[in-house]
């Protein structure tokens, strides 16, 4: 699977670097405009100063890596947000056919290599929390950002999976699920719990994003010391398993656009 996935990354590859310019000035266009949202943070601390007690490093560890996993995740599962085109102009038909792994095949029809433009900005800002702030390089904060960024591309990916799962039920991608990815990404550039409590508990009982955004947050800038919530983005992997099994409902109802 991983060869015929590096096939797919080679040509989409190939293609963008067939018009380089483009290619630059859309990745540029990317961190100029995720580098908007930065400034706005940036405005509100030095308007008021703190949020809920939480400080502008605090948010900004938030930013980088809700900035950084979604960017990562829309770079590389675009394929499923697109998935409605897929299945309207009888792609997923040929899909089917074809003796390999259709999550791969998916994944492999659209790549947007230019999104790691935000994933610049995110890096970027990641990158400025650890140098001005030295108290986070301790190895088990440094393990717990790890785990953050690691959690939140799967959340995100897995939420692109359960898009395009969705639409094997209604034909048409829901355009309510971009509350779920983009509204999870721009809620998630701060804590959690700084919104009403059903906010907290929808993203941690129903959507699991606070186990990667919230919680471990709390132990890497020492609002708390359990332990539990350094490893707690492990349950962003529990988070695959209905929205696989979701898709796997979907793929087993689709029956051909031509039926």
């Amino acid at each position: 699977m991983i060869e015929l996935y590096l096939k797919y990354f080679k040509i989409q590859l190939a293609s963008m670097l067939e018009y380089r310019k483009s290619f630059i000035i859309s990745v540029i266009s990317q961190v100029f405009s995720s580098g908007f949202s930065f400034l706005s943070i940036v405005f509100l601390f030095d308007k008021f100063g703190s949020i809920h007690e939480y400080t502008f490093r605090d948010v900004l560890i938030c930013f980088a890596i809700s900035f950084f996993g979604f960017s990562i995740s829309e770079c590389f599962f675009r394929g499923f947000d697109h998935f409605a085109k897929i299945l309207a102009n009888g792609e997923f038909d040929r899909i089917l056919t074809r003796p390999r792994n259709l999550i791969i095949q998916v994944l492999g029809t659209k790549i947007e290599f230019q999104k790691i433009g935000k994933a610049i900005t995110g890096f970027i800002a990641l990158l400025m929390v650890l140098i001005f702030h030295r108290e986070l390089l301790y190895l088990d904060k440094m393990i717990t950002i790890f785990l953050m960024i690691i959690g939140t591309i799967v959340i995100y990916a897995n939420l692109f999976i359960l898009k395009a799962s969705i639409t094997f039920f209604t034909t048409q991608s829901l355009e309510i699920m971009n509350i779920f990815t983009d509204g999870g990404r721009d809620l998630a550039q701060y804590p959690l719990d700084i919104y009403k409590k059903w906010v907290l508990d929808f993203f941690t009982y129903i959507l699991p994003m606070a186990f990667v955004n919230y919680y471990p947050l709390l132990y890497v800038i020492g609002k708390s010391n359990n332990l539990l919530y350094m490893i707690s983005p492990f349950i962003s992997f529990l988070f695959i398993i209905p929205c696989f099994l979701i898709w796997k409902i979907g793929v087993k109802r689709y029956k051909s656009i031509g039926s």
